[in-house]
């Protein structure tokens, strides 16, 4: 059974983060909040491939379903501050 920290080492090995968060459910179900400046200029979906080819093949194999949210730094910095 995979574990959020598992997940999150994953993603950060073919990805750059600023800051990321995983929560696990139950092993195959996964909640993401990624910061990433590979997301700046790129719209949701893109975001979301990116993530997608960091994990690769784990996508079909171990993980059933990821929730993500994706932000750039400076939408994280923007976010932050309102909180």
């Amino acid at each position: 059974m995979l574990s959020a920290e598992q997940l999150k080492s994953y993603i950060t090995q073919h990805l750059e983060c600023d800051y990321i968060q995983v929560l696990g459910h139950d092993g195959t179900h996964f909640e993401a909040t990624i910061v990433s400046p590979a997301f700046e200029g790129k719209r949701m979906v893109a975001q979301h491939q990116l993530v997608y080819a960091a994990l690769g093949d784990r996508m079909r194999a171990e993980i059933h379903a990821l929730g993500m949210k994706t932000y750039t730094p400076s939408e994280w910095g923007k976010i932050k501050v309102l909180n």
